[in-house]
């Protein structure tokens, strides 16, 4: 089930309740690993889930720091887990393949950036386009 973080005390401690609707988003979030809004519905939606209640739990969820997003494409965002590692995106624009680097491979030039401009950079939302090395060939 939804990862190490007690996702279900973060929501009650917003005030917000536990409802089978955002347990059944939020494990889909973890199985899927990056998915669009219309991905999640149509791994809930045998539960009955429509599409703005998912809208609505990914929002509330993203709010809350349990899940993340990014724009991966020119589509809508793509969410991701937050409990496997903080990671910033490659996509090809190639092949669309989507390749997860972790944060602290930037370590360096995030903190070039925080002492030349004193600016925080939020790598869970960066994507870097460009191609793989297969397109490449």
């Amino acid at each position: 089930m939804p990862g190490s973080v007690d996702w279900r005390d973060r929501l009650r401690a917003s005030g917000h309740r536990l409802t089978a609707q955002r347990e059944q988003v939020l494990a889909a979030v973890e199985a899927l690993g990056h998915a669009t809004p219309d991905e999640i519905h149509a791994y809930v939606q045998d539960a009955g889930i429509n599409l703005s209640t998912v809208y609505r739990t990914l929002e509330l969820l993203d709010e809350l720091g349990l899940i993340r997003h990014a724009h991966i494409s020119d589509r809508a965002p793509t969410y991701h887990s937050v409990t496997d590692h903080e990671h910033f995106h490659l996509v090809c624009r190639g092949c669309r393949q989507v390749i997860s680097v972790p944060e602290n491979r930037l370590r360096g030039l995030s903190e070039q950036v925080r002492a030349e401009h004193g600016f925080s950079v939020d790598t869970a939302h960066l994507t870097v386009f460009g191609l793989c090395g297969s397109c490449q060939k």
